[in-house]
């Protein structure tokens, strides 16, 4: 595996971290992975997904969201629309530096933004969430003590994970503006949702929601008792591995 240092301008003009991982051998096609909310690229479920599908030919981008990680911009600043036009402008950097992501893969709030940015990427052939919300508005849970404050004051500081993250009122107001269904039943690409039942952070019902809204091809694997995060190794290379296989048939030339 050959592994880049990258980084590339956002959609609002700041710089961004990327990582592309690739196979020593040309790559058959490019990924394009977006992260969880407030992770980054580097969260052990990305990179390890990343590594394993190097193993099957396909090289993969993964960067930090504009705020996050190494990236430039402030956090408070971003919201679920920003995180849209900031995979848009990777799968333009890849589009034009090396080939265009001809598949996407998205974690937690990321399969929700991958889902809003397919398809404005026309060579991606499938598309796979994580995890995924079917709705952005859900992520507010995560911090839903301090939405009062948020809407009335303007912003409010909140823990996420442990850190400590400002979120602003736009934030309230762009998730609940998003119509992510209706972006599904348009897909026109194929389509993996990949779901823990037992995921406490984002419900199983959001796998349903997204299957039903989707057309065909679509397909559904239960990640059975792995966690949101995809903590442990053999959770994420399982994951890696299905991905793989699965859009083998999709990635053909």
């Amino acid at each position: 595996m050959r592994a880049q240092r990258l980084d590339f301008m956002g959609a609002h003009g700041t710089s961004l971290a990327a990582r592309l991982d690739a196979p020593d051998s040309p790559a058959r096609a490019y990924a394009l992975f977006a992260h969880c909310f407030t992770c980054g690229k580097d969260v052990f479920a990305a990179s390890r997904i990343a590594q394993a599908l190097t193993e099957h030919g396909i090289a993969v981008l993964r960067f930090d969201f504009t705020g996050l990680g190494a990236s430039e911009g402030e956090f408070a600043n971003t919201n679920f629309s920003s995180n849209v036009e900031d995979l848009l402008a990777a799968a333009g950097y890849l589009r034009e530096n090396f080939a265009a992501p001809r598949l996407l893969i998205g974690h937690s709030l990321g399969g929700a933004a991958t889902l809003a940015v397919a398809g404005l990427v026309p060579e991606a052939q499938a598309v796979v969430t994580i995890a995924a919300p079917s709705d952005p508005s859900h992520v507010t849970h995560l911090f839903r003590d301090h939405i009062d404050t948020i809407t009335a004051e303007g912003e409010a500081e909140v823990q996420l994970a442990g850190r400590p993250f400002r979120i602003r009122k736009q934030f309230l107001d762009d998730v609940a503006e998003q119509k992510l269904k209706e972006k599904i039943g348009v897909l026109r690409k194929a389509l993996l949702v990949m779901h823990a039942p037992g995921d406490t952070t984002v419900g199983i019902e959001n796998a349903m929601n997204i299957f039903i809204a989707a057309k065909h091809p679509k397909s559904y694997i239960s990640l059975d008792t792995a966690d949101h995060l995809l903590a442990k190794r053999d959770d994420a290379t399982y994951v890696a591995n299905l991905i793989a296989a699965w859009s083998e048939r999709y990635l053909k030339d």
